[in-house]
């Protein structure tokens, strides 16, 4: 028996299934008939782990430089995205029959289950992996609104 007590998890796995799908499919479009060439989307693979006081993100990010990572969390959504643009000179260009590698965009966006602590998120890149932990929250370190009843 789950002992998971969010309502929306079957949801939130749906919307990421659905998500992966839109993914396979568009890779299998030849955007160039499209003029559509210059910009590649991929998939990012993470896993998110619990260790007791932490989250722990891993994503899969190869072939980019730390400083082309962007990482921001928003509330108890974590976004990450990577871009990067392939330096070509004019002189290049005409040598290529086909050139896919101008540009790349990776995308990824997960809700953690719980709040965690927004100042205390550690990440590292290494060897194409993105590590991100994320402290959880003490339940009675919350801070709450007080809301005035009229």
């Amino acid at each position: 028996m789950s002992t998971d007590n969010n309502p929306f998890r079957a949801l939130e796995k749906q919307f990421e299934r659905l998500q992966r799908q839109l993914e396979e499919s568009l890779a299998m479009w030849d955007l160039d008939q499209f003029g559509q060439s210059q910009t590649a989307v991929t998939s990012m693979g993470i896993d998110l782990a619990d260790h007791d006081e932490a989250f722990v993100l891993t994503a899969d990010v190869p072939g980019f430089e730390k400083d082309e990572i962007g990482v921001r969390l928003s509330g108890t959504t974590i976004h990450i995205t990577a871009t990067r643009e392939a330096e070509t000179t004019d002189e290049d260009e005409e040598f290529y029959i086909k050139s896919e590698r101008s540009r790349q965009s990776l995308r990824r966006s997960v809700r953690l289950p719980d709040p965690v602590d927004e100042d205390a998120v550690e990440a590292r890149y290494r060897n194409g992996v993105l590590t991100i932990t994320l402290p959880k929250c003490d339940p009675g370190e919350r801070e709450g609104q007080q809301i005035d009843i009229d």
